[in-house]
């Protein structure tokens, strides 16, 4: 069975760091492209970041220069660092991959 399992999420003060790290199991996704997706309250799920089996990165521009995307060696484990975080990226994070979705975990800054 395929899952994918976020870690990381809490509450942090603006200014403040996280990271958020997805574990996939089940199945092999190092030739895959992995992505973080976000959730606020009444809001579309929007698509923070990627980075293809290669490496290669790309951040929605609400997060480029804060946030930061990375894969272990073995490819089935996916990190957000995110830096300097703001009231706006309080949400639900996401990880997906293929097409199976984490449940994702809550990041809530404070003012």
């Amino acid at each position: 069975q395929v899952q994918l399992k976020e870690s990381g999420g809490g509450l942090v003060q603006a200014g403040g760091s996280l990271r958020l790290s997805c574990a996939a199991s089940g199945s092999s996704f190092s030739s895959h492209a992995m992505n973080w997706y976000r959730q606020a309250p009444g809001k579309q799920r929007e698509l923070v970041a990627t980075i293809s089996s290669s490496g290669s990165t790309n951040y929605a521009d609400s997060v480029k220069g804060r946030f930061t995307i990375s894969r272990d060696n073995n490819g089935n484990t996916v990190y957000l660092q995110m830096n300097s975080l703001i009231p706006e990226d309080t949400a639900v994070y996401f990880c997906m991959a293929r097409w199976f979705w984490g449940q994702g975990t809550q990041v809530t800054v404070s003012s």
